[in-house]
């Protein structure tokens, strides 16, 4: 059997960040990888030139395509961009039962401003990583799973 992983995320122009990494790392992995963009960004080494995001439907439709045939054993999230899709993306995990979640919010690109959130910031903490079973923090402070034990990485 293939292990399934499906990642929830921004889209990197530049390949090195968001969907495309998480494809390639799950690649590296022999996980069969799929996704859902939540936004797309114009970046490269430089730095980050855009961020425009899909709508909350247009996520729902991609989570929504990929349950009904392939499935998923495990989801990872990135950018979610907004509370619109955080509500969005909590919802499509409890409705499809998915309890192998790694929520690994991006607020901030290393080359670049910061990507742009509406509403994001505590509520991607609340709502999604409420039912993580890691949660990747951003801060320096490393990673803490869903009871708030730290890890290193």
């Amino acid at each position: 059997m293939v292990f399934k992983a499906l990642t929830i995320a921004g889209s990197d122009s530049g390949g090195g960040a968001g969907i495309q990494a998480d494809l390639k790392t799950f690649q590296e992995l022999g996980v069969f990888g799929m996704s859902a963009i939540t936004a797309v960004t114009a970046q490269n080494t430089l730095g980050v030139q855009g961020v425009f995001p899909l709508s909350a439907e247009a996520v729902a439709a991609q989570i929504e395509s990929v349950a009904a045939d392939l499935g998923a054993d495990a989801v990872k999230t990135g950018m979610l961009f907004s509370a619109d899709i955080i509500r969005t993306v909590a919802e499509q995990v409890k409705k499809h039962g998915w309890e192998r979640l790694v929520v690994d919010p991006v607020m901030i690109a290393k080359g670049g401003p910061v990507a742009a959130r509406r509403g994001g910031g505590g509520a991607e903490r609340r709502t999604v990583a409420a039912g993580a079973c890691h949660y990747a923090e951003h801060s320096g402070s490393g990673s803490a799973d869903r009871h708030g034990h730290p890890h290193d990485g």
